[in-house]
């Protein structure tokens, strides 16, 4: 039982239900025989993909709840005033991530994937990984993998998930193994400074029976049962070969070299996150044929590099890329893979953010040739100068502030993009749907 006092066939309202995380959760819900309906600010795909369901969806927050129980994003106020007038009529109010760790707790192991980087294309890895090797598992992911979209279930063996930091919502998982691929200065609103965060991630690692962890950080090492990637770790890669930006390597384990994998994604992350699910998948007992075959036919996450369309007859690949480091890396791909300028159209996701990390983003898009800034991406947050698009363009000054998409198509026409060149669209807020809107 999902809900506590609540068997399935009762009612669940979900407020933002058209996010990535709640519309897989309610797909779950449905399959478990709940009764769902919700609601979300604006139309989008995966509202009229949860209506093909059968679940019903308004937009807007008039709607009046009726089911006894109601899920809400950690992006909604608690003051909200349809929250509010369910919480005066007695309904249960749980939020997503309290609901994640229930639907977990449903399965005998599960497995779960944290870290401020890479959470998505890693937990899809593994659950390539899990279909080749013929795991009965359901998986939850952050990002539509290109082969399962966010949900997908054959079977209630394992249940895999990503584990995301934000309000420490991860805090809500107890896990088989849990996998951390890094920490970084994010999510600045809610961590106040590192040892917060830090003790976040230990507090997440201290929930699971295993942990796998990067070598390289020893704030982490230490716990029980535990194995580490990369560097000097127990999983390492050797003979590291590199053709049009997709790596291949041996995995040693140990000592012992297994098997060598081709990677069929682009970026050096990519083969750094492969090493992270490599762990994984052996400390579940998996042979390294099966993670190899898992692993080579891993084809990708929507948003992450991945080619739209074009611009005047330019390539244009958006990424889901919205903190520095992130940045950094999928524009070091870019260029690998390009003969010409890679034109960089970047939209800033929340005001604390870019605000808190501004000297950072400074610096990465300094490296840019004109950079364009689009309108920040507020979020959940009411705007704030310091933090907002117009200040970060004002320490760019190579740097051009843009508000519609039609000025990016605009913009990219008049700077004379051309043949060779590549149109590079970062960042997690709607600037995915602005530029579909203007391709050629």
């Amino acid at each position: 039982m999902i809900f506590s006092g609540f068997p399935a066939g009762c009612g669940v309202y979900m407020i933002g239900i058209g996010g990535v995380s709640m519309s897989a959760l309610a797909v779950h819900l449905l399959s478990r025989g709940y009764r769902v309906r919700g609601s979300d600010r604006a139309e989008s795909k995966r509202i009229r993909y949860l209506r093909g369901f059968g679940i019903p969806v308004s937009i807007g927050e008039e709607e009046k709840i009726s089911e006894q129980i109601v899920v809400y994003t950690g992006a909604v106020d608690r003051d909200q005033p349809q929250l509010k007038d369910a919480e005066k009529a007695g309904k249960r109010l749980i939020s997503r991530a309290k609901l994640l760790g229930s639907v977990a707790e449903e399965f005998p192991h599960v497995v779960s994937v944290a870290g401020c980087h890479g959470k998505t294309s890693t937990t899809a890895m593994l659950a390539h990984i899990f279909e080749a090797a013929g795991k009965k598992f359901t998986c939850h992911i952050g990002g539509d993998d290109l082969t399962f979209g966010n949900y997908y279930h054959c079977g209630d063996d394992i249940f895999l998930t990503e584990a995301c930091e934000y309000q420490r919502s991860f805090l809500s998982l107890k896990s088989s193994v849990a996998v951390i691929l890094n920490i970084d200065k994010d999510h600045t609103d809610c961590y106040h400074n590192d040892q917060e965060l830090i003790g976040a991630f230990c507090n997440f690692a201290e929930n699971a029976e295993k942990t796998v962890v990067p070598a390289s950080d020893v704030r982490l090492a230490g716990f029980p049962r535990t194995t580490d990637f990369g560097g000097l770790g127990e999983y390492r890669m050797t003979e590291l070969r590199v053709q049009n930006e997709r790596y291949a390597f041996t995995v040693v384990e140990k000592g012992i070299p297994l098997v060598r994998v081709q990677l069929n994604v682009c970026g050096r992350v990519h083969a750094e996150n492969a090493l992270a699910a490599f762990a994984c998948a052996r400390f579940l007992g998996i042979s390294a044929e099966d993670i190899k075959r898992g692993l080579e036919s891993f084809r990708g996450v929507k948003r992450r590099f991945e080619e739209v369309g074009k611009i005047a007859g330019v390539p244009v690949i958006c990424d889901y890329a919205h903190h520095p480091r992130e940045i950094s890396a999928v524009f070091e791909t870019a260029k690998a893979v390009t003969e010409g300028t890679v034109r960089l159209v970047f939209q800033p996701h929340t005001y604390t953010r870019t605000r808190d990390l501004m000297r950072d983003f400074t610096d990465v898009l300094k490296c840019a040739e004109n950079p364009i800034i689009y309108a920040t991406y507020p979020a959940r947050e009411s705007y704030c100068y310091e933090g907002s698009a117009v200040a970060l363009v004002s320490r760019v000054p190579e740097a051009s502030y843009v508000s519609t998409p039609q000025e990016i198509r605009k913009r990219l026409i008049a700077d004379g993009i051309k043949s060779g060149d590549l149109v590079l669209v970062l960042g997690a807020g709607d600037i995915y749907e602005k530029i579909l809107s203007v391709l050629d």
